[in-house]
């Protein structure tokens, strides 16, 4: 017989304090991995995700999250913000500034929802994305650039989470429930526990036969179109290096879209992605319209109980076609003056953000200039940590830590007003972030790098280059292709019938 937790007792008490309570179970899925139970569970869905993780880029991370069937929507465009109750339809009518960040903030502590031990690291909470432009609502910057098709900010509540943990070989599988009356506790218990069983039903039945098929895009090949010409993203460049020389900044990081029309299976090309280039933020993302599919290797910011953590990435080499040409590539990227100011600056950048919220001496830097390796690039990668401040929570860090130095530049804000400047149009998806918000108080985001979107038919990538005083400009150029790379591959893999 299925043992479901808390047990009604427990349920009965947590009513004391909370509205929205989780009821779990868990299910043996040696056979499974993430994307197999995804198959299995989720169905049709126009809000849903999920998250796998590749430490290093060299083994799976033990957690593995999959949620749907959204309690609550929330969407933001500039001030315009939208909250809607998918139980009855209705908008949820602000009470807070339109400042997008502190209107999540309360409608997570407006559901009231119980975060009892014992659970994984996210079990339930607010999961999306934040752009680029949600800087605006941190630091005072100007909004005259040209806007993209997306919102600012999107994320969703779902009732459904899944969380694979492939040490134990396990799925705890958490319904989410609403409970307004306490008359009806015993019935929204029972169906919940209804709930649960069919679900681990579908995980130990099989995969839907035509899950797994290659899918003809229609669209053979890919003509990606930039935002920007090759001679005047090195004129940029050449502008960029003019404010450093003036003392203005010390790098800033420059970016290019690509864009393309398409008619690609959302999925099919995740799964492509992963295959091609495994990461430790890997995510299939869809709230309503948009769609983000991403490979990121790099942390925004972490928290976990009271440690929040970052892992800068500043320095690239692509990888060599041998081990001897890989080995001697990885040297001269340890070696290269340029690449290691670039990221020791960003290093302080990242100890100075962490500062802003952390106990004061808390702050440290663990690992420093380490190489990790992924599929078509090589990175110098270091871990920043601290103990977060009695008086500040998750919405603190990110606001203190959003956008990474790694995309925006050093001094911050000096770099992102000189990116208004030189970049024609919003940034949009890329440069920010992709996450959750757990009830829990834990929060994990990553950077929106190495990222398609989907939106409308249309496909995007975008890729930058940190550029610094002896940057050159042709080569600052190539390493934005070299970053989108990855990506590309996944497309042609999709075309061949991956």
């Amino acid at each position: 017989m299925r043992t479901f937790f808390p047990d009604y007792t427990g349920f009965k008490d947590l009513l004391a304090t909370s509205k929205l309570l989780p009821v779990c179970c868990e299910v043996v899925a040696d056979l499974d991995t993430p994307l197999t139970l995804f198959a299995k569970v989720v169905g049709e869905q126009d809000h849903l995700f999920l998250f796998e993780s590749m430490e290093g880029g060299e083994k799976w991370g033990r957690y593995s999250f999959i949620g749907y069937d959204p309690l609550m929507t929330f969407q933001s465009k500039g001030e315009d913000i939208s909250i809607v109750d998918h139980r009855s339809g209705d908008a949820i009518p602000l009470t807070s500034s339109g400042n997008p960040l502190m209107a999540i903030k309360h409608m997570l502590h407006s559901l009231q929802a119980a975060s009892p031990v014992g659970l994984p690291p996210f079990s339930g909470g607010a999961v999306g994305f934040m752009g680029y432009e949600m800087v605006r609502f941190m630091e005072n910057l100007p909004d005259e650039r040209e806007a993209v098709a997306t919102p600012d900010s999107s994320l969703m509540v779902p009732r459904i989470v899944l969380a694979h943990d492939s040490l134990r070989q396990t799925v705890t599988i958490v319904s989410w429930v609403v409970v307004d009356d306490s008359g009806r506790a015993g019935e929204k218990y029972e169906q919940a526990c209804q709930d649960l069983e069919e679900i681990a039903g579908k995980i130990q039945g099989s995969v839907p036969a035509d899950f797994f098929a290659a899918t003809d895009t229609g669209c053979q090949p890919h003509e990606f179109q930039s935002n920007v010409s090759r001679d005047a993203f090195c004129q940029m460049v050449e502008r960029a290096k003019e404010y450093i020389y003036s003392g203005d900044i010390i790098q800033i990081v420059l970016s290019q879209r690509f864009e393309t029309h398409t008619v690609i299976d959302p999925l099919v090309l995740y799964r492509a992605l992963r295959h091609i280039n495994p990461s430790p933020y890997l995510f299939y993302l869809q709230l309503g319209d948009v769609v983000q599919i991403g490979s990121s290797p790099e942390i925004l910011v972490k928290k976990h109980g009271q440690t929040v953590d970052l892992r800068p990435i500043a320095g690239t080499r692509k990888r060599g076609g041998t081990v001897t040409e890989d080995q001697a590539l990885e040297r001269e990227l340890l070696a290269d003056p340029k690449e290691r100011a670039e990221h020791l600056m960003l290093v302080d950048l990242g100890r100075n953000d962490l500062g802003r919220i952390a106990k004061a001496g808390t702050v440290s830097v663990d690992d420093l200039l380490l190489v990790e390796r992924y599929s078509h690039v090589m990175h110098l990668v270091s871990s920043v940590q601290g103990k977060i401040a009695e008086d500040k929570d998750q919405f603190d860090l990110l606001s203190a830590c959003f956008p990474a130095g790694t995309v925006s530049g050093a001094p911050k804000i000096r770099a992102m007003e000189i990116i208004d400047e030189l970049e024609s149009e919003k940034r949009g998806a890329y440069a920010g972030s992709v996450g959750y918000f757990g009830f829990s108080g834990n929060m994990d985001f990553c950077i929106t790098i190495r990222t398609f979107v989907l939106h409308g038919g249309v496909l995007w990538i975008q890729a930058g280059a940190g550029i610094v005083a002896d940057s050159v400009p042709e080569l600052e150029y190539e390493e934005t292709i070299n970053k989108s790379m990855a990506l590309r591959r996944a497309i042609e893999l999709v075309e061949e019938g991956f």
